[in-house]
């Protein structure tokens, strides 16, 4: 079936199989690795990616069928040039990445939690962080880099 996705501003126009999951049509159509899976079951949510400005979902979980004529944003997406988005520098920052491997699933996660609440609170955040899996428990480090993140962006996520 022919898929029609822009991601980070880029039109892709594809013949994928019906089966085909959006996080391994990002990697494997589009060459965009950044999207990370984990575990193939949605447990983890490495693989999110924002969809439509508005929502985090789990690209493993989601057919690329699905993101036909729909907009995808994926963390390759986030920085301008050689300028990181606020988030990722709070990362770097507040030293929220160990592995690096959740990362991109907890930044676009956190985007989208900071686009519907601008200034959460710890508690806030952890709860929207709580279906992303950190397995180097970077958490700590990762609650601040939001923290930090939510004062420095206001409305420009």
């Amino acid at each position: 079936m022919k898929v029609n996705v822009t991601v980070n501003g880029v039109a892709y126009e594809r013949e994928v199989e019906a089966r085909t999951l959006l996080a391994y049509f990002l990697r494997e159509e589009c060459g965009l690795t950044g999207t990370h899976v984990g575990c193939d079951t949605s447990s983890c949510g490495c693989c999110v990616v924002v969809l439509d400005s508005d929502k985090a979902v789990k690209s493993c979980s989601m057919f690329a069928a699905q993101a036909d004529g729909h907009q995808v944003l994926t963390v390759e997406g986030l920085a301008n040039g050689g300028t990181l988005h606020p988030l990722q520098q709070a990362f770097w920052d507040q030293h929220g990445l160990q592995c690096g491997y959740c990362t991109p699933g907890m930044l676009l996660t956190s985007i989208i939690l900071l686009k519907h609440n601008p200034n959460p609170s710890e508690s806030d955040i952890r709860e929207g962080l709580a279906g992303n899996l950190c397995r180097c428990t970077g958490y700590q480090n990762i609650v601040k880099a939001v923290q930090q993140a939510a004062g420095t962006l206001g409305v420009q996520v």
